[in-house]
């Protein structure tokens, strides 16, 4: 009797033993984990944080700041003063970045630097003791430019050439790195198979200046997606008030851009464009045509209509899957805060003006007058 209870205590005690061990691996399983989730989160953060920091302050910036490297003066002093007078982000990321590089012979003098100006930038200038950065290149991109436009323009003016930029933004890897560094304003929409180019309306219309003699394709990109960063999250609560996602909201601006000339014009065609949208109606926007069509001519024929490309709005009952060109701040303004009308028709005449109505009879009316 006395063997039974010892031995179904021992059962029991084994039970427990065994039920006490799975529930240890289980807490150590979750802690391990969590450690291992806490590592990775840290890493891509310290990654994002270290390559922010190694950008300009503000690429827009044509301000000139005046500071002065004494004699003497350790890297920690530079970056210091670098930091204090806003030229870098962050004084620490620069002393790592400089000792990682390499970097040494830092020239003292007086110096004037912009915001502007990256951390290898402002490197090149420190160790050749050049008191007064010019910038070695100044490119103008124009608004409504495509991204081929846009390669041409680089390829013409810079040491790479178009097909390398084509090569790099339509490559899938970069892209995705893209998408980590920049995600408010790149997404997976970017990933979409019937997307022709992933960055089309992302590459921001400014003057671009590079102090470096021979800036890579990844530079440029990176300093045209910081202008977009600095464009468009002023807009992001305006996007949202629109139930739109950034990819859409850029995607309607550069439409907007390629039908209208003026800031009147754009405000109206956008308040249309949604009201055809409302309607269940398609946009019917030839600019849409000629991307999907990938030329440029000046008139769109029957033919030219019936092309079946999600980019083309005679063919779909949306927008197109996405940005046909780059804009003006002023077209997306436009897209965020549209003028309330009843209108769903507008064409243009031969002298730019744009007539607009409400219903398709007065839209033929208006057509019989002013097309030829």
């Amino acid at each position: 009797m006395s063997k039974k209870k010892v031995s179904g205590s021992y059962k029991e005690n084994l039970l427990k033993r065994s039920d006490d061990a799975k529930t240890v691996r289980k807490i150590a399983a979750v802690i391990i984990i969590s450690l291992a989730l806490i590592l990775v989160i840290g890493s891509i953060s310290g990654y994002l944080y270290i390559n922010s920091a190694l950008e300009p302050v503000d690429p827009d910036s044509s301000e000139d700041i005046n500071i002065e490297i004494p004699l003497g003066s350790s890297t920690s002093e530079i970056a210091s003063i670098l930091e204090e007078n806003g030229i870098i982000k962050d004084g620490t990321i620069f002393q790592f970045y400089t000792k990682f590089k390499n970097v040494t012979g830092f020239q003292a003098g007086n110096y004037t630097f912009s915001p502007s100006m990256n951390v290898d930038e402002l490197l090149g200038a420190l160790q050749n003791g050049r008191v007064t950065e010019e910038p070695v290149y100044s490119i103008t991109i124009p608004e409504g430019q495509t991204i081929d436009q846009i390669a041409a323009t680089y390829g013409e003016k810079l040491q790479f050439s178009k097909e390398d930029f084509l090569n790099k933004v339509n490559d899938p890897e970069y892209i995705e790195t893209l998408i980590s560094t920049y995600p408010n304003i790149l997404t997976n929409d970017l990933l979409n198979p019937e997307i022709r180019t992933p960055l089309e309306g992302y590459l921001f219309a400014a003057t671009y200046q590079f102090y470096s003699e021979n800036p890579s394709v990844e530079e440029v990109v990176n300093r045209m997606l910081e202008k977009t960063v600095n464009v468009v999250t002023p807009y992001m609560d305006e996007i949202s008030g629109q139930d739109l996602t950034v990819h859409e909201a850029l995607t309607m601006a550069s439409v907007v851009e390629n039908e209208a000339s003026s800031n009147e014009q754009r405000k109206k065609i956008a308040g249309l464009f949604y009201n055809r949208l409302d309607e269940g109606m398609a946009l019917q926007t030839d600019p849409t045509v000629l991307y999907a069509l990938g030329e440029h001519k000046d008139q769109v024929t029957y033919d030219d209509l019936e092309v079946e490309s999600p980019y083309n709005t005679y063919h779909v009952n949306s927008l197109p899957v996405g940005p046909i060109s780059n804009f003006a701040e002023t077209s997306l303004e436009a897209t965020v805060n549209p003028e309330e009308t009843d209108y769903l028709y507008f064409l243009h005449d031969d002298e730019g003006n744009i007539h607009f109505s409400e219903t398709n009879e007065a839209h033929n009316k208006l057509r019989e007058e002013h097309i030829n």
